[in-house]
């Protein structure tokens, strides 16, 4: 647990160089925040920097990142993105913390085990399949429009069952690109310029009650007991129960928690799923591997979610994937005083990490910026330790669903390389843009059938 060595006494953290008046680090942070945050880790453990006049300390190691997470979780609260974050999310699980947090969770678990995954599954290999069969041999895609798109079919369908549900599945396909869009701006800007009448707050303000309003809509029509047997996740939150208070929730929270699902399976898939085609694609050697074990395990049929358990190379691509193209930035808030790394933080205090610097910290893995699946086979001897390997979080707040993108990603990895190799554009420089997970600016690539 981090704490301060006896007879060293706390101190402030060191901060980052750059500081204006008024404005603090704003600036490096609007301009280039992937490259200042990457930069914040030469200049200590725990690094102030000013948002404005709010400072943020940043954690800039694993051991501070799994303290506060883990083994001092209950010291801290979600902080001030997630509050930001409630016009879209309510009270849903992403943005609450206590014993509301913890009792969400307990209802919401069983809708995310195995046996559960197993069947949202059959809904995302058709939706994989159903992407992969519209491809034309040399004809250019756009790889972040057909992975969104897969991916909110996924989760609409997973979270949803019959026509009565139309509606919602569309609503989800028109607003929720708009929410994900504004939601990082919208998390760190002042909370003053949320009511002024910009049209990025009109488009997100507009979406997110279009979005919440359908789904209130669908709610309020849904049986809660269908006597055909209803296996959708929208079904197991209506019926749910807490097991050691018996509470059940009201629709308004079920609400809050679809909108939470759908954007964790949604951007985060999406992206990731986006950024691993994109990193198949650059290295031939790895998608010669890959197109070899789907072809073992898959063949000439479509993918079932009986194969997944034996694309063992394919999972290692995709955390390759994900490590080079981790989340930003989280925050959480300290509830009482404490020391970290030998610097006094006092109650109050908003703490940052992000998970993209530290997995392409030098310090913690071989070769980051090189894309190498084999990184994570389980006889190398520099496999990455657990807690320096965060995509999902860690501790009472870690992703719920993470088996479940899991799941997505490799269905469509899959079912993509079972007939397809996908050749980037030519002349198209594919840069990171800043978002909840860094975008890619535009992504074409070119189908190439296999057989």
């Amino acid at each position: 647990m981090a704490h301060v060595e006896r007879g060293a006494p706390a101190v402030g953290a060191p901060v980052a160089p750059g500081r204006l008046p008024l404005l603090g680090h704003a600036l490096p942070l609007w301009r280039q925040p992937i490259a200042f945050l990457e930069s914040l880790r030469d200049h200590g453990e725990v690094v102030r920097i000013d948002i404005g006049t709010w400072p943020v300390h940043v954690l800039t190691t694993p051991e501070h990142v799994h303290s506060v997470l883990v083994q001092q979780a209950e010291r801290f609260g979600r902080g001030r993105i997630f509050d930001r974050l409630r016009p879209v999310f309510g009270n849903g699980i992403v943005t609450t913390d206590g014993d509301f947090h913890r009792g969400q969770r307990r209802m919401m678990q069983p809708a995310f085990q195995r046996n559960h995954v197993t069947g949202y599954a059959e809904a995302m290999c058709r939706q994989a399949e159903a992407m992969a069969a519209s491809w034309t041999d040399g004809r250019e895609v756009s790889i972040v429009t057909e992975t969104r798109r897969y991916a909110m079919s996924s989760v609409a369908e997973m979270i949803f069952s019959g026509e009565l549900s139309r509606p919602a599945v569309d609503e989800v396909h028109r607003s929720l690109p708009v929410v994900l869009e504004g939601m990082l701006l919208r998390a760190v800007m002042p909370k003053s310029l949320d009511r002024l009448p910009l049209p990025l707050n009109r488009r997100f303000d507009t979406a997110a009650e279009r979005l919440r309003g359908v789904i209130d809509e669908v709610i309020s029509q849904y049986p809660v007991r269908d006597p055909e047997g209803r296996h959708d996740l929208l079904s197991h939150l209506l019926s749910s129960t807490d097991p050691e208070t018996g509470r059940k929730m009201d629709p308004e929270q079920v609400r809050d928690e679809v909108i939470a699902i759908m954007f964790a399976g949604t951007e985060t898939s999406a992206t990731t799923l986006a950024w691993t085609f994109h990193e198949i694609g650059r290295h031939p050697e790895v998608e010669e591997r890959l197109h070899a074990e789907v072809d073992a395990v898959v063949g000439d049929r479509p993918v079932r979610p009986s194969d997944l358990s034996g694309l063992t190379y394919a999972h290692r691509v995709f955390q390759e994937a994900l490590r080079l193209h981790s989340p930003l930035l989280f925050t959480r808030r300290a509830l009482v005083p404490l020391t970290l790394g030998g610097v006094s933080i006092p109650e109050g205090a908003e703490l940052a990490y992000s998970p993209y610097s530290l997995h392409r910290d030098p310090a913690l893995f071989r070769d980051p910026e090189v894309f190498d699946p084999d990184r994570w086979r389980r006889d190398e001897g520099d496999r990455p330790r657990a807690h320096r390997y965060i995509p999902f979080g860690a501790g009472q707040h870690k992703c719920i669903g993470d088996t479940f993108a899991v799941a997505e990603i490799l269905t469509a990895v899959a079912s993509v390389a079972s007939r397809w190799r996908l050749e980037p554009a030519p002349g198209v420089a594919v840069r990171e843009v800043p978002a909840g997970i860094p975008q890619p600016s535009s992504l074409p690539m070119i189908p190439v059938a296999r057989r």
